[in-house]
């Protein structure tokens, strides 16, 4: 469409501006896939075209830079019926702030920001900003085009994802510094994916990001939307991939953005009752409205087209599911049930189309309760679900004292109940080290570093080596002491010294895992119940589980010790004769282990050479055990996980 309002052929350009007859008819129907491209402020060469939604306004004008904030200046014109007020405003051009005066049905006015706002001041302004077209060249097209056969969770590829909040990470670094330093620190660690905390817009700067007020404006605080797409560009010439935090569940209260926009209720629900989320003072979205659901549909496509998005984490789903959630007064729905049923058909529209328009991209649901096929097509439509059962259990698992764990040894195996039930992802998040909750580091119940730090590692590794795709949040890849603060940032000093060779340790270890990980076959197939077989689940008493993981005719197997005790000719059954090679062994000198097993077996010093991997190889032996025809002995150190590959 034309930029500039001297073609008369559209009803939007009779107005003055861009939106035309099909793009009303679109949004009406909540079907418009480039709402960006029409709604929002347009720079040409001679002025900018404005238009917003704005269905109860008696009057919508235009205040900024360009006209001296007066809101009788550059008056918009309603499009007919459909709520969209538009308008060419001369002179108005990229860099420049600016507003929507609305006069509202009472006659009141209102200064709101742009709703689709494509860059916005950072806080506390709140202005948003006409956004220059875009001038990044993308270097990525290899990652884009290899991407959709690598996504799916059917294509069994490994994902390994590091969460991040910019803020804290490395404080003060802006996205083009980022660009460097995040993307060689994500790739020395081999992690896969990157998780973005906070990327959208939003008002209190040392926060989570989940108080969105500028859902189409990158946050302004590192850098330009150009710089944003800048780093992308280079985590994805590093083999990266990039998932953002996506919030369409609820939105503030300020009084210059979405809520009570236009003096009514349009994004949110009128009725308190659906339209208010009581444990975070936020409105919620109204899913049952065309628009609204346009509004946010578009949104999730926006960041897939315009920033090379590679995965969308949804926020909080089970708040948008349930009727009642977290409410003591609410409103059933037509059948007198609670489960939110326009959520439920924007979450599933969502996903339809963000799969179809961008194949490769993955959503992620942060999905608390037992709701069916999250993940399934036939259900919402997610690509992944975090395993919220499989983190509470595991963690309060190993906060026990290793001497009470054998009383609670389901809290560690039932997992494997439901693994396959949903596509997981297996979450160590930001919400596990905040709050009191402590860290993975504090959470261990141990006397000594040595302990602790072991403990972390055979955690890690059991997390790494269970069924599932992995998250982990910034700072726990090294054994965070403190927990985390998102004004202060990460603690890197818990690295250095001779106090850091635990937290080195445990650093050195998540490189070994993803790299085993990203290398493994036998680790790829998450979704399938093939791929996994016990060995032994039933030792609580010696807090040991034991089991194979398989894949394209590689098996590898696992034995985890969560206790303090180490067992001499632990004999465990074994799927195929000949050796094993120990490919992962937590107790070993380069993860600051005791090399155990290399000194039970006459090995070298148990410390010479942290660089040297002191494997010690199994030899199955003709001797049935665990129900497999073949068994092994070997050592299983304290709070130590091995690992085992079969030698084709």
């Amino acid at each position: 469409m034309s930029m500039t309002p001297q073609d008369e052929t559209t009803a939007g350009d009779e107005a003055g501006g861009i939106v035309g007859e099909l793009d009303l008819h679109l949004i009406a129907e909540g079907r418009h896939e480039n709402l960006w491209d029409v709604l929002g402020a347009h720079p040409a060469p001679e002025g900018t075209a404005f238009a917003v939604w704005a269905p109860h306004a008696a009057g919508v004008s235009v205040i900024g830079d360009f006209n001296g904030w007066d809101p009788a200046t550059s008056p918009l014109q309603r499009a007919g019926e459909s709520g969209v007020w538009q308008g060419w405003v001369p002179g108005a051009e990229p860099g420049e702030k600016y507003k929507f005066s609305i006069t509202t049905a009472a006659g009141e006015r209102l200064e709101k920001a742009d709703p689709l706002a494509r860059q916005a001041e950072p806080a506390p302004n709140t202005a948003s900003i006409i956004a220059a077209p875009s001038e990044h060249t993308w270097g990525d097209a290899e990652w884009m085009a290899t991407r959709p056969e690598a996504s799916s969770p059917t294509a069994n590829q490994p994902m390994s994802i590091y969460e991040v909040h910019l803020g804290s990470w490395r404080k003060g670094l802006s996205y083009r510094e980022l660009a460097v330093e995040l993307t060689e620190y994500v790739r020395a660690k081999h992690f896969t994916h990157v998780e973005l905390m906070g990327l959208s817009e939003h008002p209190f700067e040392p926060s989570w990001g989940y108080q969105v007020t500028s859902y189409y404006a990158p946050n302004n605080r590192f850098g330009s939307p150009d710089d944003l797409r800048f780093l992308i560009d280079s985590l994805h010439q590093a083999g990266i991939g990039v998932i953002m935090d996506w919030v369409p569940g609820h939105f503030p209260k300020d009084a210059w953005a979405l809520g009570k926009f236009d003096g009514q209720a349009c994004y949110e629900h009128p009725d308190p009752r659906r339209g208010e989320q009581p444990d975070w003072g936020t409105y919620v979205f109204d899913f049952g409205r065309n628009e609204v659901r346009n509004f946010l549909i578009a949104n999730a496509l926006y960041w897939c087209q315009e920033f090379h998005i590679d995965g969308l984490r949804v926020d909080a789903v089970a708040s948008m599911l349930y009727l009642d959630y977290s409410r003591d007064e609410w409103l059933p729905n037509i059948h007198g049930g609670r489960e939110n049923l326009e959520a439920v058909a924007f979450l599933q529209q969502m996903n339809e189309a963000v799969h179809r328009l961008h194949p490769g991209v993955v959503t992620i649901a942060e999905e608390s309760t037992s709701w069916p096929s999250v993940t399934s097509p036939e259900g919402l439509g997610f690509t992944y679900k975090w395993n919220m059962g499989w983190m509470h259990d595991s963690l309060e698992y190993v906060q026990r004292d290793p001497i009470h764990r054998s009383h609670h040894h389901n809290e560690i195996t039932f997992s494997m109940e439901y693994a396959y039930s949903e596509n997981y992802v297996l979450p160590i998040s930001h919400d596990e080290v905040v709050h009191g909750k402590g860290t993975l580091w504090s959470r261990m119940p141990a006397s000594s570093a040595w302990d602790r730090a072991a403990m972390v590692r055979a955690f890690l590794a059991y997390m790494w080596v269970h069924p599932g795709k992995k998250l982990l949040f910034q700072g726990q890849e090294f054994g965070q002491v403190a927990e985390w603060n998102e004004s202060t940032g990460l603690n890197w000093d818990d690295l250095e010294g001779w106090e850091g060779e635990y937290h080195r340790g445990i650093s050195a270890l998540v490189s070994r895992l993803n790299e085993l990980y990203t290398g493994c076959p036998a680790l790829a197939d998450d979704h399938s119940p093939e791929g996994f077989q016990w060995i032994a689940n039933d030792d609580s008493k010696n807090n040991v589980l034991s089991f194979v993981r398989r894949h394209r005719g590689q098996q590898l197997i696992c034995v985890t010790n969560f206790s303090g005790s180490a067992y001499h000719d632990y004999r465990i059954g074994l799927p195929a004769p000949g050796t094993w090679r120990e490919v992962l062994n937590t107790d070993w000198p380069q993860f600051e282990g005791a090399n155990l097993a290399a000194t039970a077996a006459g090995a070298a010093e148990a410390k010479a050479l942290d660089s040297k991997v002191r494997d010690v190889d199994l030899l199955a032996e003709p001797i049935a055990s665990h129900g497999f025809s073949y068994s092994a002995v070997l050592t299983v150190p304290p709070h130590s996980s091995r690992w085992f590959l079969a030698n084709s």
